[in-house]
């Protein structure tokens, strides 16, 4: 497994046009409680253990495996999101799945938008990882400015 300075790395490499950056800050999270909303919607489970509580815990295993302290990081956002998502399905009732697959269509649209205009493709076109990379890039730039390590003594470029 590649180490998250090199995951972080390479995808920086293709998110390096402000305007893209900035899209990618504001359609990232929506993509990841689209997702989670979705999954949220799978009959099956309860409120606590259900296709989109399973998928979380799956990529905090990943992350886990990438970066201990990002892994911290993201458990809560991920918990915030997932919140999002349970509420939406709880409230919205049968508007909750059309909502989360327009936030998921419109959320993607603007990721396109910004790899149109960064003039390169999103990097999960090389490798499927890449769209668990791009929460944990968010996150790692927050820590960059919290002056938080990401891991014992690295250095990695945002």
């Amino acid at each position: 497994m590649k180490p998250i300075a090199q995951w972080l790395d390479e995808y920086s490499l293709s998110h390096l046009n402000p305007l893209n950056k900035t899209l990618h800050w504001i359609c990232i999270p929506p993509i990841v409680l689209s997702l989670l909303g979705l999954l949220r919607a799978v009959p099956a489970g309860n409120d606590l253990v259900n296709a989109a509580s399973i998928a979380a815990l799956l990529a905090l295993a990943y992350y886990l495996a990438l970066s201990w302290r990002l892994a911290l990081g993201a458990a809560a956002v991920l918990a915030l999101i997932y919140w999002g998502a349970d509420f939406s399905f709880h409230r919205l009732g049968r508007l909750h799945v059309p909502a989360m697959v327009a936030v998921f269509v419109l959320a993607w649209i603007g990721q396109f938008v910004g790899h149109q205009i960064e003039g390169a493709k999103p990097s999960f076109f090389k490798d499927l990882q890449f769209l668990l990379i791009g929460p944990l890039w968010l996150l790692a730039f927050i820590y960059r400015r919290l002056n938080l390590p990401l891991q014992s003594q690295q250095a990695v470029r945002i």
